[in-house]
């Protein structure tokens, strides 16, 4: 899996931490381990269906989750969430920390069968800062002074000035030089059709249906044992949840409602585990900075008064979460504990409003300013029923103190091609997948503000651009905390976002599946060691 900013469609992704088996009262006691074989088929549930299977073009969860089958980077993080090697076999950081030596691995095919070298590494860097090529990740790459490869298995990375996340930031997807080398890589048949290195390589996309892939045998960590992948397109979770019952599915990420309360019997509990832990991720509510009706930070100000986040951990997440106040996870270094946020307090949201001069009404309880009525309405994506209830109950809490929020729910794809990457919104209510690295440069800083980059809402100060330099421009964690700190109360002064929850990630996975070890770093981070024993394998080849 790449270390990348994503658009979340599901919280499960590869990078969550805290992971524990939920073991409610009357759980049958744990199947044995079994004898361990290759073969089956997994199949999983997505409410979004991928863009593109060339990670560097894609931002959406969806792609980026079929993706992490394919290909791999030069580092990883392993189960305890430390950087180890994956392409790269070994590497030595300079005193200085400005040069970073890798040594690849020695060996490693491409699915087509062309040996992985060090060509590939520099293909993709060179790719990845091309100011063709239309991507949110070059900022990383941009850092680095020059790239040189002194035979065809060592990489030497030279930065011109100390940066943080350098080393992390070689865990970006390695792309197939051979293949795409002397080509737009927006027009190559890799989008739909991928070769990588990875433990899975492509079979079928069928478009609207499903993506599946199967095992590669020439894995350079060995064959991984399940032989297929199967991926299908249920754009709503509580289809999802009637496919998982009935057998149509083997893993999913249940609803807090579905966790709770519908998974709880004795037949459920024989025929799947079930996992909580804090996601590394958050869901918000952004504002098009651009459109007047948010120009005003009294205006955003008073909107997050308005808004009672505790009432949507506890109304929309049943209590497993906890609401958030800025673009950290509570508990990680980076995460500034004595934010000052706007606290849910109508009163206040009232007096800020009058105060920017939306004091009037027509008679239908909405305020009015320069004889507009204040309504606006906010974007969330296709079936995902906690958005559509926070969109719900916020829209209730607005409307008391007179504003009109309307909703509109839109298919995944659609969301983002025909509305984030064209900045045709008023507002959204999305969410973001963190990286272990609290760098924020992608998704806040000024530059990031063009097509198709992440920095879509239109976010800029000054101040908070310096400081996000300064944060990846030093190894001293304290310093940088310092920088990270500061820009949460930033941000908490100006709410570009209504920083609205944490979510707990709710995954299940069919109890036929062995291996499963939770650790830090989620439960997915060995998904190459997952089997099913041979009597109770569901699908043959």
């Amino acid at each position: 899996m790449t270390f990348r900013w994503i658009h979340t469609v599901l919280p499960l992704l590869l990078l969550l931490v805290g992971c524990s088996v939920a073991d409610p009262p009357g759980s049958p006691p744990p199947r044995s381990s079994g004898t361990v074989a290759n073969g089956d088929t997994i199949v999983t549930g997505s409410i979004g269906e991928a863009s593109t299977l060339i990670p560097l073009l894609a931002s959406d969860a969806a792609s980026h989750a079929i993706a992490g089958y394919i290909y791999n980077g030069l580092v990883k993080y392993d189960k305890e969430l430390n950087l180890v090697g994956d392409l790269a076999q070994s590497w030595e950081v300079s005193p200085d920390g400005q040069v970073i030596t890798f040594h690849l691995r020695r060996g490693v095919k491409w699915q087509d069968g062309h040996e992985f070298t060090s060509r590939d590494v520099l293909y993709t860097y060179r790719v990845t800062i091309d100011p063709k090529t239309p991507t949110s990740y070059a900022e990383d790459f941009k850092q680095v002074k020059k790239v040189e490869s002194p035979d065809p298995y060592t990489i030497r990375v030279i930065y011109d000035h100390p940066f943080a996340p350098a080393l992390a930031s070689w865990g970006t997807s390695i792309l197939p030089a051979h293949l795409l080398e002397g080509k737009d890589i927006t027009r190559s048949e890799l989008a739909r059709r991928p070769v990588g290195t990875g433990p899975y390589k492509f079979k079928e996309w069928v478009a609207g249906q499903k993506i599946t892939l199967e095992a590669y045998e020439g894995y350079f960590e060995g064959r991984p044992h399940l032989e297929r992948v199967v991926d299908r397109l249920i754009p709503d979770s509580s289809t999802m949840y009637m496919e998982l019952k009935a057998g149509g599915i083997d893993m999913m990420n249940l609803t807090p409602v579905q966790f709770q309360r519908q998974t709880v019997g004795i037949s459920f509990l024989e025929r799947f585990n079930k996992y909580r832990y804090p996601a590394s991720s958050y869901v918000y509510l952004g504002y098009n900075l651009s459109n007047p009706l948010f120009s005003d930070v009294r205006v955003r100000r008073a909107l997050t008064h308005a808004i009672n986040k505790e009432e949507l951990v506890q109304g929309v997440l049943l209590g497993m979460g906890q609401s958030a106040k800025g673009p950290y996870k509570p508990g990680s270094w980076g995460w500034n504990p004595n934010i000052q946020d706007p606290v849910y307090d109508p009163a206040a949201a009232r007096e800020l409003l009058a105060q920017a001069g939306w004091n009037h009404t027509d008679g239908d309880g909405i305020l009015v300013k320069g004889g507009k009525p204040f309504r606006f309405t906010v974007l969330t994506n296709q079936g995902n029923a906690e958005r559509l209830k926070t969109a719900q109950i916020i829209q209730q809490r607005l409307r008391a103190v007179g504003i009109e929020m309307k909703i509109r729910v839109i298919e995944w794809a659609s969301f983002i091609t025909h509305f984030i990457d064209t900045r045709n919104f008023e507002a959204v209510i999305l969410g973001w997948s963190l990286g272990q690295d609290p760098d924020i440069f992608d998704v806040w800083h000024s530059s990031k503000t063009g097509k198709k980059e992440l920095n879509f809402i239109g976010y800029r100060n000054e101040e908070v651009d310096r400081l996000i330099v300064a944060g990846r421009g030093t190894f001293d964690q304290k310093e940088r905390q310092r920088c990270y700190w500061r820009i949460q109360e930033i941000l908490a002064r100006d709410q570009p976002y209504t920083f609205l929850y944490v979510p707990d990630a709710l995954p299940t996975v069919s109890s036929r599946f062995r291996g499963i070890v939770p650790a830090p770093a989620g439960i997915s981070y060995d998904f190459i060691h997952w089997y099913v024993p041979k009597g109770e394998q569901k699908y043959t080849q």
